[in-house]
């Protein structure tokens, strides 16, 4: 199955013939396995986790606690 794709953009739908089935690897209790292996509630569970980056939640961290930081700086602060 050696098919051209030069011509599929981003926004191209692929006829059914040309399509296939995409394997999604997941990691669970620190090794990778495939989610089509899992029993109903682990795909469950799979399926309501929440994605995020890890970048973006190091920078939310420290927003939040530069927040916190400056509330608190100005319960203390003395104006002359």
């Amino acid at each position: 199955m050696n098919h051209n794709t030069s011509h599929i953009t981003p926004s191209t739908q692929l006829p059914n013939d040309q399509r296939q089935r995409c394997e999604v690897w997941t990691r669970v209790m620190g090794y990778h396995r495939p989610v089509s292996q899992f029993n109903a509630g682990k795909r469950s569970e799979h399926h309501e986790r929440q994605h995020f980056t890890e970048r973006h939640t190091g920078e939310q961290r420290f927003l939040e606690k530069q927040t916190r930081f400056e509330s608190k700086a100005a319960l203390y602060s003395v104006e002359a």
